[in-house]
């Protein structure tokens, strides 16, 4: 912006941007953000919005900015909302919105301490002039137009980031979700580990892109029917951001308001066909878009993980990202699971550089075959060599008495750097999970 330095000074400057109805940007930025910021800037006149929604929805947006900063700065608020929505009409698109009902809502807005009133997408010189008459012949905004503003309840603290205050090791334990509706052996098992020690469960978002029982709905049944904390993840690949909303809302009115967002991992080839991945966003702009619910939408805060991929070839790009995802909102991360030397020294570096909590990732193996198949076949994992080699020739109880020496060595490893650990349930074997919880506690890392 450095143009705006040696402006000429008979230029007036306006900078404007295009919002939606629910305040928030294409990129997840709020529009009292985004206008604070530029407010900022030398050289800038007059700050505001134009294009994209209705003048009713546009005085919504505008209800949500501190006036008094713009007055502070010497910036003039500028607005020019469209005529209403448009409707297709044949070739011909189409905007219904009468010129009276949009000068009414633009004297509204005027009286809100707007100083620059215009139109955008649909206006004529009909609403232009039908605005101008408004504002010269009514100095007061019509009072029919105005809305009763609800009260607001707020609600306290969220009960799962209060256990990361009481300066203890937390321990997450995941389950994936079942394929069909046969709850009951899935509802056991989170009971079961729950008793043993598991702090919270965590639950994936349709896995590897398949589909599975929804992980927001069953952290909802976890917490009403069990009285257990439960972490959902939430991708950006199966959502646009009006589906993701409403399911945020959902969340909050259950009191859940923690939650790991991730990208989401690709569609699985033989699904391409019939199912299509929709990424509106990535993580790092669904954590903005979230972080700014509160307190329009929300009563509460929503407290969000991020994924952090200490397997990384290139970790220091991660570790970008990572710092990225904080500045967008997200308070913690959970690691892909620690299971070679240089998995450990990327930790380290993440305990350095990072500001949230970091719950570090364990999963046990529990074959050798387990073991050939993590380390070529999935993405974000990598086995050393060492481990790999330590279950060969091993039958299946000797492989899960290995897998819980080796996840106990880690957890000790690893115990320095993190605030908690995340322990990934293979294969469904809960009672691995809780054999190695008691051994954790038995060892003083707990």
């Amino acid at each position: 912006m450095e143009w705006l330095n040696s402006q000429d000074e008979e230029c007036f400057v306006i900078v404007s941007f295009a919002i939606g109805s629910d305040g928030m940007s294409q990129s997840g930025f709020t529009g009292k953000e985004l206008l604070e910021k530029t407010a900022l800037l030398d050289g800038v006149d007059a700050v505001g919005f134009n294009c994209k929604v209705g003048p009713n929805h546009m005085k919504m947006i505008l209800k949500d900015l501190d006036l008094s900063f713009f007055q502070d700065h010497g910036t003039l608020l500028y607005c020019a909302p469209n005529a209403g929505y448009p409707t297709v009409l044949g070739r011909r698109v189409v905007y219904s919105g009468s010129p009276e009902y949009f000068a009414g809502i633009m004297n509204s807005i005027r009286h809100m301490g707007v100083s620059i009133l215009g139109g955008c997408c649909g206006t004529t010189p009909d609403h232009i002039r039908t605005m101008a008459e408004e504002l010269n012949q009514n100095p007061q905004p019509d009072p029919s137009l105005e809305e009763e503003q609800p009260s607001v309840e707020y609600k306290t603290e969220d009960p799962l980031w209060a256990k990361f205050k009481q300066n203890k090791k937390v321990v997450a334990v995941e389950l994936d979700p079942p394929k069909n509706d046969h709850i009951a052996p899935f509802m056991k098992n989170v009971s079961l580990l729950a008793r043993k020690g598991a702090d919270f469960i965590t639950i994936a978002d349709c896995p590897i892109g398949r589909p599975r029982a929804d992980s927001c709905l069953l952290a909802c049944k976890i917490k009403r029917e069990l009285g257990i904390l439960a972490l959902p993840h939430m991708t950006c690949r199966d959502r646009n951001l009006n589906a993701t909303k409403a399911l945020l809302l959902g969340l909050a009115m259950e009191d859940i308001h923690s939650m790991l967002l991730v990208t989401g991992d690709p569609m699985p080839s033989d699904l391409r066909d019939e199912v299509k991945s929709v990424f509106s966003v990535n993580s790092r702009q669904l954590a903005r878009y979230i972080s700014n619910l509160y307190p329009e939408s929300v009563c509460a805060p929503f407290h969000m993980f991020g994924a952090l991929n200490v397997n990384a070839v290139n970790f220091e790009k991660q570790l970008e990202l990572a710092k990225e995802k904080e500045e967008a909102g997200i308070c913690g991360f959970l690691t892909q699971p620690v299971l070679c030397p240089q998995a450990l020294e990327n930790l380290k570096l993440a305990r350095k550089t990072l500001k949230g909590k970091i719950l570090g990732g364990i999963l046990p193996i529990v074959s050798y075959r387990n073991a050939l198949f993590l380390k070529n076949e999935v993405s974000g994992i990598d086995v050393s060599d060492e481990i790999l080699n330590s279950y060969e020739g091993l039958d299946k109880a000797q492989g899960e008495e290995m897998a819980l020496k080796l996840s106990v060595k880690i957890a000790k490893d690893i115990e320095p750097y993190v605030d908690g650990f995340y322990l990934m349930t293979p294969f469904s074997r809960v009672h691995l999970m809780v054999r190695l919880m008691n051994q954790l506690e038995e060892d003083h890392l707990l």
